[in-house]
């Protein structure tokens, strides 16, 4: 009896072991969020930005868009967005895989989040589990002029960020102003 027992608390305490592994499997990605990711999240799969109808792949750094009848993903938004700013247009974290695929419920959800410019973004936080996107970098995400985040145009939204500085600084839109010590990348001087 005893033996049995001693099996049936190895067997329940060896399932107990690989529940609590599996929890503990979820990882945090609050490094690779972009700067003009909202605040608030340890873990985001996914954005939607309910006034271009759009998604973004945060562990991929790509946007997804519906183009024609296709979703299609791609490191920077397409022309007819070039003017959308990333730092102040709401964000939704959505954790679904392939969350187009229900776009007309997060379309229904989200609807009323169109025109919200009040979203505190990661860029104009100070809690320490940002640091990485405001310590000695200006915002800039690893401060390597690759961002870490929002890859494909380093970093700086969809080139559109004006801040509040009055340059009316549109990041890297034709190729212009790189970074250095010119643009708005959360430093107002």
């Amino acid at each position: 009896m005893k033996k049995i027992l001693f099996v049936a608390v190895l067997l329940v305490s060896s399932l107990t072991v690989k529940l609590a592994d599996a929890q503990i499997s979820f990882s945090l990605n609050i490094g690779s969020q972009p700067a003009w990711g909202p605040t608030g999240y340890d873990h985001a799969e996914f954005y939607y930005m309910p006034d271009i109808d759009t998604y973004y792949d945060v562990p991929n750094h790509q946007y997804v868009y519906l183009s024609g009848s296709r979703w299609i993903r791609s490191g920077a938004l397409p022309p007819r967005y070039a003017n959308y700013d990333m730092y102040h247009g709401y964000k939704a974290v959505i954790n679904s895989p392939s969350p187009w695929r229900n776009a007309v419920t997060y379309r229904n959800k989200y609807a009323g989040y169109r025109g919200r410019h009040d979203q505190a973004v990661i860029r104009d936080s100070r809690d320490q589990r940002y640091q990485n996107h405001w310590n000695g970098d200006r915002g800039r995400g690893n401060g390597n002029g690759q961002g870490g985040n929002g890859r494909g145009n380093n970093d700086r939204g969809n080139g559109n960020d004006r801040g509040n500085n009055g340059h009316n600084d549109r990041g890297n839109k034709g190729g212009g102003d790189r970074g250095g010590d010119h643009g708005d990348h959360g430093h107002h001087e």
